[in-house]
Protein backbone atom coordinates (compact mmCIF):
# COMPACT_ATOMS: atom_id res chain seq x y z
CA UNK A 1 0.00 0.00 0.00
CA UNK A 2 1.25 3.44 -0.94
CA UNK A 3 0.75 6.35 1.45
CA UNK A 4 -2.93 7.26 1.56
CA UNK A 5 -4.07 10.88 1.31
CA UNK A 6 -7.44 12.58 1.21
CA UNK A 7 -7.05 12.68 -2.54
CA UNK A 8 -6.70 8.88 -2.54
CA UNK A 9 -9.93 8.46 -0.57
CA UNK A 10 -11.73 10.89 -2.86
CA UNK A 11 -10.50 8.94 -5.87
CA UNK A 12 -12.18 5.80 -4.51
CA UNK A 13 -15.47 7.68 -4.52
CA UNK A 14 -14.88 9.11 -7.97
CA UNK A 15 -14.06 5.66 -9.40
CA UNK A 16 -16.88 3.99 -7.42
CA UNK A 17 -14.44 1.72 -5.60
CA UNK A 18 -15.55 0.58 -2.13
CA UNK A 19 -13.00 1.04 0.65
CA UNK A 20 -12.59 -0.12 4.24
CA UNK A 21 -11.99 1.85 7.41
CA UNK A 22 -11.12 0.59 10.87
CA UNK A 23 -11.50 2.16 14.32
CA UNK A 24 -8.55 1.17 16.52
CA UNK A 25 -6.54 2.59 19.39
CA UNK A 26 -2.95 1.30 19.71
CA UNK A 27 0.32 0.96 17.82
CA UNK A 28 0.36 -2.84 17.29
CA UNK A 29 -3.11 -2.88 15.74
CA UNK A 30 -2.27 0.23 13.71
CA UNK A 31 0.81 -1.53 12.33
CA UNK A 32 -1.24 -4.61 11.52
CA UNK A 33 -3.88 -2.50 9.73
CA UNK A 34 -1.15 -0.96 7.60
CA UNK A 35 0.19 -4.40 6.64
CA UNK A 36 -3.35 -5.49 5.76
CA UNK A 37 -3.76 -2.40 3.55
CA UNK A 38 -6.59 -0.69 5.44
CA UNK A 39 -6.55 2.79 3.88
CA UNK A 40 -8.37 4.75 6.59
CA UNK A 41 -7.96 4.53 10.37
CA UNK A 42 -10.22 6.22 12.92
CA UNK A 43 -8.94 6.80 16.43
CA UNK A 44 -12.43 7.11 17.79
CA UNK A 45 -13.77 8.18 21.15
CA UNK A 46 -15.37 4.74 21.08
CA UNK A 47 -12.19 3.88 23.00
CA UNK A 48 -14.16 4.98 26.05
CA UNK A 49 -16.28 1.85 25.74
CA UNK A 50 -13.88 -0.54 24.00
CA UNK A 51 -10.71 0.20 25.98
CA UNK A 52 -11.47 2.28 29.08
CA UNK A 53 -14.62 0.55 30.35
CA UNK A 54 -17.02 3.52 30.24
CA UNK A 55 -20.67 2.96 29.34
CA UNK A 56 -20.61 5.70 26.68
CA UNK A 57 -18.20 8.00 24.89
CA UNK A 58 -19.19 11.01 27.02
CA UNK A 59 -16.43 10.62 29.69
CA UNK A 60 -13.63 10.56 27.10
CA UNK A 61 -11.27 13.53 27.40
CA UNK A 62 -8.80 15.26 25.13
CA UNK A 63 -5.97 13.66 27.10
CA UNK A 64 -7.39 10.21 26.33
CA UNK A 65 -7.68 11.04 22.65
CA UNK A 66 -4.22 12.52 22.28
CA UNK A 67 -2.60 9.55 24.04
CA UNK A 68 -4.20 7.05 21.67
CA UNK A 69 -3.75 9.15 18.51
CA UNK A 70 -0.04 9.41 19.25
CA UNK A 71 0.17 5.64 19.75
CA UNK A 72 -1.65 4.87 16.50
CA UNK A 73 0.47 7.33 14.54
CA UNK A 74 3.66 5.68 15.83
CA UNK A 75 2.39 2.35 14.52
CA UNK A 76 1.18 3.41 11.08
CA UNK A 77 2.92 5.51 8.43
CA UNK A 78 0.72 4.85 5.41
CA UNK A 79 -2.98 4.93 6.33
CA UNK A 80 -4.97 8.16 6.58
CA UNK A 81 -5.68 8.76 10.27
CA UNK A 82 -8.82 10.48 11.54
CA UNK A 83 -8.91 11.64 15.16
CA UNK A 84 -12.13 12.24 17.08
CA UNK A 85 -12.80 15.41 18.99
CA UNK A 86 -14.45 14.21 22.23
CA UNK A 87 -17.61 15.38 23.96
CA UNK A 88 -17.88 19.18 24.37
CA UNK A 89 -14.37 19.78 23.03
CA UNK A 90 -15.82 21.68 20.03
CA UNK A 91 -18.84 23.38 21.60
CA UNK A 92 -17.62 26.71 20.19
CA UNK A 93 -15.61 27.49 17.08
CA UNK A 94 -12.65 28.68 19.15
CA UNK A 95 -12.67 25.46 21.17
CA UNK A 96 -12.88 23.45 17.96
CA UNK A 97 -9.83 25.21 16.53
CA UNK A 98 -7.81 24.79 19.73
CA UNK A 99 -8.58 21.10 20.20
CA UNK A 100 -8.42 20.20 16.52
CA UNK A 101 -4.95 21.72 16.41
CA UNK A 102 -3.89 19.43 19.27
CA UNK A 103 -5.36 16.37 17.54
CA UNK A 104 -3.51 17.19 14.31
CA UNK A 105 -0.25 17.80 16.16
CA UNK A 106 -0.66 14.41 17.85
CA UNK A 107 -0.57 12.76 14.43
CA UNK A 108 -4.05 12.78 12.89
CA UNK A 109 -4.59 13.88 9.30
CA UNK A 110 -8.25 14.88 9.82
CA UNK A 111 -10.51 15.57 12.76
CA UNK A 112 -14.01 14.17 13.21
CA UNK A 113 -16.93 16.12 14.69
CA UNK A 114 -20.37 14.79 15.57
CA UNK A 115 -23.35 16.96 14.71
CA UNK A 116 -25.36 18.68 12.04
CA UNK A 117 -25.63 22.12 10.49
CA UNK A 118 -24.87 23.87 13.81
CA UNK A 119 -21.26 22.84 13.12
CA UNK A 120 -21.04 24.53 9.73
CA UNK A 121 -19.19 27.63 10.95
CA UNK A 122 -16.64 25.49 12.79
CA UNK A 123 -16.18 23.20 9.78
CA UNK A 124 -15.54 26.22 7.56
CA UNK A 125 -13.11 27.76 10.06
CA UNK A 126 -11.17 24.53 10.47
CA UNK A 127 -11.05 23.86 6.75
CA UNK A 128 -9.89 27.40 6.00
CA UNK A 129 -7.18 26.92 8.64
CA UNK A 130 -5.83 23.80 6.94
CA UNK A 131 -7.51 21.22 9.17
CA UNK A 132 -9.59 18.74 7.11
CA UNK A 133 -12.87 17.66 8.70
CA UNK A 134 -14.78 14.40 8.74
CA UNK A 135 -18.40 15.04 9.74
CA UNK A 136 -20.54 12.45 11.57
CA UNK A 137 -24.33 12.19 11.28
CA UNK A 138 -27.09 9.75 12.21
CA UNK A 139 -26.50 8.06 15.53
CA UNK A 140 -23.90 10.35 17.07
CA UNK A 141 -22.80 8.52 20.24
CA UNK A 142 -21.87 11.68 22.15
CA UNK A 143 -25.60 12.53 22.04
CA UNK A 144 -26.69 9.19 23.52
CA UNK A 145 -28.33 10.93 26.49
CA UNK A 146 -30.34 13.15 24.16
CA UNK A 147 -31.42 10.18 22.03
CA UNK A 148 -32.34 8.06 25.05
CA UNK A 149 -29.98 5.27 24.08
CA UNK A 150 -28.19 3.87 21.05
CA UNK A 151 -31.10 4.04 18.61
CA UNK A 152 -31.41 4.01 14.82
CA UNK A 153 -31.88 7.53 13.46
CA UNK A 154 -33.71 8.86 10.38
CA UNK A 155 -36.56 6.37 10.28
CA UNK A 156 -39.31 8.97 10.00
CA UNK A 157 -39.59 11.37 7.09
CA UNK A 158 -38.81 14.53 9.05
CA UNK A 159 -35.66 13.13 10.68
CA UNK A 160 -34.44 11.67 7.39
CA UNK A 161 -34.92 15.01 5.67
CA UNK A 162 -32.96 16.79 8.42
CA UNK A 163 -30.05 14.34 8.20
CA UNK A 164 -29.88 14.77 4.42
CA UNK A 165 -30.03 18.57 4.72
CA UNK A 166 -27.28 18.52 7.35
CA UNK A 167 -25.11 16.34 5.14
CA UNK A 168 -25.44 18.74 2.22
CA UNK A 169 -24.75 21.77 4.43
CA UNK A 170 -21.64 20.21 5.97
CA UNK A 171 -20.24 19.37 2.55
CA UNK A 172 -20.96 22.90 1.34
CA UNK A 173 -19.01 24.29 4.30
CA UNK A 174 -15.96 22.20 3.57
CA UNK A 175 -16.32 18.75 5.16
CA UNK A 176 -14.02 16.34 3.33
CA UNK A 177 -15.60 13.08 4.54
CA UNK A 178 -18.85 12.01 6.16
CA UNK A 179 -19.47 9.13 8.54
CA UNK A 180 -23.11 8.14 8.80
CA UNK A 181 -24.10 5.74 11.57
CA UNK A 182 -27.17 3.58 12.21
CA UNK A 183 -29.60 4.96 9.66
CA UNK A 184 -31.86 3.12 7.22
CA UNK A 185 -30.02 1.85 4.16
CA UNK A 186 -32.28 3.79 1.79
CA UNK A 187 -31.40 7.09 3.47
CA UNK A 188 -27.68 6.30 3.43
CA UNK A 189 -27.90 5.48 -0.28
CA UNK A 190 -29.62 8.79 -0.96
CA UNK A 191 -26.96 10.72 0.94
CA UNK A 192 -24.09 8.86 -0.73
CA UNK A 193 -25.52 9.60 -4.17
CA UNK A 194 -26.23 13.25 -3.33
CA UNK A 195 -22.80 14.14 -1.94
CA UNK A 196 -19.60 14.43 -3.94
CA UNK A 197 -17.44 13.65 -0.87
CA UNK A 198 -16.93 10.06 0.32
CA UNK A 199 -19.63 8.74 2.66
CA UNK A 200 -18.55 6.06 5.13
CA UNK A 201 -21.22 3.90 6.70
CA UNK A 202 -21.51 1.97 9.93
CA UNK A 203 -24.86 0.29 10.23
CA UNK A 204 -25.94 2.23 7.16
CA UNK A 205 -26.12 -0.43 4.44
CA UNK A 206 -23.92 -1.38 1.54
CA UNK A 207 -24.47 1.62 -0.73
CA UNK A 208 -22.10 3.92 1.14
CA UNK A 209 -18.73 4.59 -0.48
CA UNK A 210 -16.84 3.04 2.44
CA UNK A 211 -17.50 0.98 5.55
CA UNK A 212 -16.10 1.32 9.05
CA UNK A 213 -16.08 -1.13 11.93
CA UNK A 214 -14.46 -1.15 15.36
CA UNK A 215 -11.53 -3.55 15.76
CA UNK A 216 -13.17 -5.18 18.81
CA UNK A 217 -16.18 -6.18 16.71
CA UNK A 218 -14.04 -7.59 13.89
CA UNK A 219 -12.02 -9.86 16.19
CA UNK A 220 -14.84 -10.95 18.49
CA UNK A 221 -14.03 -8.95 21.63
CA UNK A 222 -17.50 -7.40 21.94
CA UNK A 223 -19.74 -9.35 24.30
CA UNK A 224 -23.01 -8.15 22.77
CA UNK A 225 -22.12 -6.94 19.27
CA UNK A 226 -24.48 -4.56 17.47
CA UNK A 227 -26.54 -5.72 14.50
CA UNK A 228 -24.21 -4.07 12.00
CA UNK A 229 -21.05 -5.80 13.31
CA UNK A 230 -19.40 -9.00 12.13
CA UNK A 231 -16.78 -11.21 13.78
CA UNK A 232 -14.43 -11.84 10.86
CA UNK A 233 -11.96 -13.69 13.06
CA UNK A 234 -14.48 -16.52 13.42
CA UNK A 235 -13.95 -17.38 9.75
CA UNK A 236 -10.14 -17.36 9.62
CA UNK A 237 -7.09 -18.36 11.64
CA UNK A 238 -5.65 -15.08 12.92
CA UNK A 239 -6.16 -11.31 13.24
CA UNK A 240 -4.27 -10.29 10.06
CA UNK A 241 -6.42 -12.72 8.08
CA UNK A 242 -9.55 -11.26 9.69
CA UNK A 243 -8.58 -7.70 8.73
CA UNK A 244 -7.71 -8.80 5.20
CA UNK A 245 -11.04 -10.61 4.89
CA UNK A 246 -12.91 -7.53 6.13
CA UNK A 247 -11.14 -5.27 3.63
CA UNK A 248 -11.76 -7.66 0.73
CA UNK A 249 -15.44 -8.19 1.56
CA UNK A 250 -16.00 -4.43 1.70
CA UNK A 251 -14.09 -3.87 -1.53
CA UNK A 252 -16.04 -6.60 -3.32
CA UNK A 253 -19.42 -5.45 -1.97
CA UNK A 254 -19.96 -8.58 0.13
CA UNK A 255 -20.16 -6.70 3.42
CA UNK A 256 -22.43 -5.46 4.84
CA UNK A 257 -25.27 -7.83 3.97
CA UNK A 258 -28.97 -7.41 4.68
CA UNK A 259 -28.50 -8.97 8.13
CA UNK A 260 -26.21 -6.07 9.10
CA UNK A 261 -28.58 -3.40 7.74
CA UNK A 262 -31.42 -1.31 9.15
CA UNK A 263 -34.59 -0.45 7.24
Amino acid sequence: MKKISLRTIQSYKDKQEKFSCLALYDAPMARMAERCEIPLILVGDSLGMTVLGFDSTVPVTMDHMLYHIEAVRRGNDLSLIVGDLPFMSYATTDLAVKNATAVMQAGAHLVKLEGGSWLCDSVRRLTDSGIPVCAHLGLTPQSVNKFGGFRVQGRDEQDAKKILEDAVALEEHGAALLVIECVPAALAKQISERLSIPVIGIGAGGDCDGQILVINDIIGLTESPPKFAKNFLAEVKDIPAALTLYASQVREGNFPTIEHTFS
